[in-house]
């Protein structure tokens, strides 16, 4: 296990290193902040002099560089706009997205791993055909779209929730419903899809043949078995959920990093667009280890075959 671990950690350290010199080399591909932190009527002079200051005229991998060796420090940089560390700018915002994603995520769990299973284990009962319809549905139908819908429903006419803000869980339904819809609709087809291929294999068949029960057999066997592709998704869903909740943030007024990505654009601020993004990739790399390390430990083979 330690071999397994040592192995996990070192891949994990390499794709961080790797994806930092994607971020640091695709921000710089934007274009010239200068442009946009100085007037109309600034010379050519100006600008210069403001690359300058902001060490964007030394040779990019020396740029690097510095870079990495304050990433090293904990340094992820300062806002060129605001003057402030990148970590204030941003730090905020962290907690709101991932309790948004966390909420959508258990919400999808909530409802299409079970849907899935009953659909699996009546593939041609009317449960299965309806829930195929409204999962099809649900991977077609864009999360901002669904948030128009449910605003209008919820809020708007039967005013039983708010339009937008953040504080309560109040403000967290619509958001997190209209978020989870895909993520739903995919754990329904993936659930459905795995659990139908355990019930029919030989173990199943022989554990109906000894006269265990169905329940038994649905929950102590199949779904074990079937568990290793859900966590897979949810994982890599999860930071999905974080990265691609931008229009829901922006529709509700979240306060989540989606917004703070969505203004340094706008800005050109490359402090501000590299610390969100290594922030998404570090979830994405530290979530994918904990999987790892939980399929070492439900399944032996795979920590023994390294």
């Amino acid at each position: 296990m330690k071999k397994y671990l040592f192995l996990r950690i070192g891949s994990a350290l390499v794709t961080l290193w790797l994806m930092s010199v994607l971020v640091f080399v695709s921000v710089r591909l934007i274009g010239d902040p200068t442009h946009l932190l100085l007037p109309p009527e600034a010379t050519e002079q100006d600008r210069q002099a403001l690359r300058e200051q902001m060490g964007l005229t030394k040779p990019l991998p020396v740029q690097y560089l510095i870079y990495a060796g304050n990433l090293l420090k904990g340094d992820i940089g300062t806002s060129f706009v605001t003057g402030q560390p990148a970590t204030v700018v941003i730090g905020p915002r962290i907690v709101p997205s991932v309790l948004l994603a966390a909420a959508a995520l258990l919400l999808s769990l909530a409802a299409g791993v079970p849907a899935g299973i009953v659909a699996a284990c009546n593939p041609a009962g009317a449960t299965a055909r309806i829930g195929n319809l409204l999962a099809t549905l649900g991977l077609a139908t864009p999360a901002f779209f669904v948030a128009l819908l449910l605003i209008r429903w919820l809020s708007v006419d039967l005013r039983w929730l708010p339009t937008n803000g953040y504080g309560t869980l109040a403000h967290l339904v619509i958001p997190a419903v209209s978020l989870s819809l895909y993520s739903a609709a995919a754990l329904y087809k993936l659930t459905q899809s795995t659990m139908g291929e355990i019930l029919q294999s030989d173990f199943i068949r022989f554990a109906r043949i000894k006269g265990i029960s169905l329940r038994s057999v649905i929950y102590k066997h199949a779904l074990k078995n079937a568990s290793l592709p859900i966590i897979t998704f949810c994982a890599s869903q999860f930071g999905l959920l974080i990265a691609g909740a931008v229009s829901v943030e922006v529709i509700f007024g979240w306060p989540g990093i989606g917004g703070a990505m969505i203004d340094a654009i706008s800005q050109f601020d490359y402090t501000v667009i590299q610390a969100v993004a290594l922030i998404v990739v570090l979830l994405f790399v530290v979530i994918n280890l904990l999987v790892d390390v939980l399929y070492g430990w439900l399944d032996p083979r795979i920590r023994l075959a390294h």
